[in-house]
């Protein structure tokens, strides 16, 4: 077996920025001949990581459903990323326009991060239409849903990870 010294730069320089407790190591890389074997035990390594669209799906003890009509409603009160997705439609004729919208605040401002004005000319021209995004909610912030009294909305909520990034599986599924 012989050992012999890697003046690589490059690869001096990607060990630092990898392991940055090692910047004051002074010994230089080194290279054996001798072939060492490395098994990866993770699931990544095997393949039974659970995909991020089948991670996300819809599951009995996972939604949290809503519907608003003509009111503001919270829909979210909790940290961490959300799926919100449903559907909207104007409800009457009014001859003007009606307003859904989903709203994050944080107790002192209010952001519109989806809202759809749609027109109620006519009875028989109802609008309709879905959504289906994702919010994060940090400490402190909640999401609420709103509708003036001719437009309704409904949808469901689940959430998708915590407030880290780490993934919430559906309730009941165990990955293998």
């Amino acid at each position: 077996m012989s050992i012999s010294t890697v003046t690589s730069e490059a690869l001096q320089l990607k060990l630092r920025q990898l392991l940055p407790s090692q910047q004051g190591f002074g010994t230089d890389l080194s290279a054996s001949d001798t072939i060492i074997p490395i098994i990866d035990l993770t699931a990544a390594a095997e393949g039974s990581d659970t995909p991020e669209y089948l991670q996300t799906a819809i599951a009995f003890g996972s939604q949290t459903s809503f519907a608003v009509n003509g009111t503001t409603s919270t829909i979210i009160n909790n940290t961490g990323f959300f799926r919100i997705f449903g559907s909207y439609l104007n409800s009457g004729n009014s001859g003007g326009f009606t307003t859904v919208s989903i709203a994050m605040t944080d107790g002192l401002s209010t952001k519109n991060v989806w809202q759809n004005t749609i027109p109620t000319t006519s009875s028989d021209a109802r609008v309709s239409g879905v959504f289906d995004f994702v919010v994060f909610c940090d400490v402190g912030v909640s999401v609420t849903a709103q509708s003036d009294s001719l437009g309704y909305m409904a949808g469901s909520t689940r959430q998708v990870a915590d407030i880290n990034g780490s993934l919430v599986q559906p309730v009941g599924f165990t990955p293998q």
